[in-house]
């Protein structure tokens, strides 16, 4: 059996408590698997990720993940606008690696050495997902990775992003149900 890489369990959480998000939600994920969130703007899928990263405390419930990395939906709020992107990434990783995942994200080298804004969101958003995948996690959570992508980038980067299942669980929120029902073992509904 593959390690379980988070376990959520009877999770309850709401930022009033005559609006529940979550009451008694369950999820547990394993490395090799990939599980979608989908639902409506609103009903917590971005809050549950700030769960799970603990920037946020249930009301009650457990959860308990490995090593985690994320993708955010808005690649510009994750890179300081100061720094160069290669800068933002040797802070939180290991470059040893970075030239197989430029290949496969086409990602040409030479726009790690300019700055965000620099970079067109869809670039951006693959030097993303390149500094979350060379962080090595156990977790990755992915924010609507692919919103910021053309469609045929789009599929390339899922596809490059499940070549990596053998070594980590990944927990996708999205509204693309069509994407969801792709690439994911099981697609969870928040309503």
């Amino acid at each position: 059996m593959r390690e379980k890489v988070l376990h959520v369990e009877a999770l309850s959480f709401g930022y009033t408590k005559q609006k529940m998000l979550y009451k008694d939600f369950n999820l547990s994920l394993h490395a090799g698997e990939i599980k979608a969130i989908v639902g409506e703007s609103g009903v917590g899928k971005s809050t549950l990720f700030e769960l799970i990263l603990k920037n946020l405390k249930p009301i009650k419930g457990t959860l308990t993940c490995k090593r985690v990395s994320q993708v955010f939906q808005d690649p510009y709020s994750s890179f300081h606008p100061s720094y160069k992107i290669i800068e933002q990434i040797k802070d939180v990783a290991e470059i040893a690696e970075i030239d197989k995942y430029l290949e496969s994200m086409n990602l040409d080298g030479s726009l790690l050495e300019k700055y965000s804004h620099e970079l067109s969101g869809g670039q951006l958003q693959r030097a993303s997902i390149l500094r979350a995948l060379l962080m090595k996690p156990q977790l990755l959570l992915l924010d609507e990775p692919t919103s910021a992508l053309d469609n045929i980038i789009a599929l390339d980067v899922m596809r490059m992003l499940l070549t990596h299942l053998d070594q980590m669980g990944m927990l996708l929120i999205t509204h693309d149900k069509d994407l969801a029902s792709w690439c994911s073992d099981e697609v969870i509904e928040i309503s």
